[in-house]
């Protein structure tokens, strides 16, 4: 199975892995299989190295949370500088790596509506490396401006140890400058093309004049990723996991 070429998600899950690297401890929100499942490739592949071990938290697993009271935990430990790396996604994100959780049109009669805020912007404040993740890449998801900010990327004159590192679609990757308050583009996925990315997304963005593509997993990660990485995602992401399985085999 392992010789297989790595599927479109597998791409996805092993570059969270990379974009985490050197992190000690990372939390994954609830209903966030792929970012979860990056976060135990890094650990899965540091235990095989030899390098430092990783705290992984996982909000609604009972395996790999050691918390006992659920977010209030994870903001605490969030305000102690614990935490090294989370995931934001949103039904918006713009070119400033604003995100809106709450639902497009204009607040409060917004047309469509979401969960919530939440206690994003309180993460995106605090938590040095926090990466953008939303599977969908199309002109609806990354806008020009988002309809409502749940958290801003960047904030004028206030202080914060936190903020947006990248973003992460299923057709590319990007870098995020907070000194121009723009992101870069820095690879796109197989299958893809930077004209692709250009015209499917409604923000203006840097890139370079040859955009790479973007690295795929080698033999190691990809035992890792199919053998200990989707049996211990299974615990927590069943359903997930038999994706993951199915697409191997497609």
């Amino acid at each position: 199975m392992s010789a297989r070429p790595a599927t479109s998600r597998e791409i996805l899950i092993a570059t969270i892995a990379d974009l985490l690297d050197g992190v000690r401890t990372v939390a994954v929100g609830a209903s966030s299989p792929i970012p979860a499942a990056g976060a135990m490739l890094l650990r899965a592949r540091n235990e095989q190295r030899g390098r430092e071990r990783v705290r992984v938290i996982v909000l609604g697993s009972r395996e790999h949370n050691f918390f006992t009271n659920g977010s209030f935990e994870l903001f605490d430990a969030t305000a102690q500088g614990r935490i090294d790396a989370f995931f934001l996604g949103g039904g918006q994100i713009d070119g400033e790596a604003n995100i809106n959780l709450v639902g497009t049109g204009d607040y409060p009669t917004s047309t469509v509506r979401w969960p919530g805020s939440f206690g994003s912007a309180f993460m995106y404040y605090l938590i040095p490396r926090v990466i953008l993740f939303r599977e969908e890449h199309s002109p609806r998801v990354l806008v020009d401006k988002v309809d409502f900010v749940s958290a801003p990327g960047s904030s004028e004159a206030i202080h914060r140890t936190g903020g947006p590192h990248a973003l992460l679609t299923g057709l590319a990757l990007f870098d995020f400058d907070k000194e121009t308050k723009r992101f870069r583009l820095r690879s796109v996925h197989r299958g893809g093309s930077a004209e692709d990315v250009r015209a499917n997304t409604g923000f203006d963005y840097d890139a370079p004049e040859i955009v790479p593509i973007t690295p795929e997993p080698d033999a190691e990660t990809l035992a890792l990723l199919r053998g200990r990485v989707t049996a211990e995602l299974a615990e927590c992401y069943p359903q997930f996991a038999e994706t993951l399985v199915a697409d191997r085999a497609a």
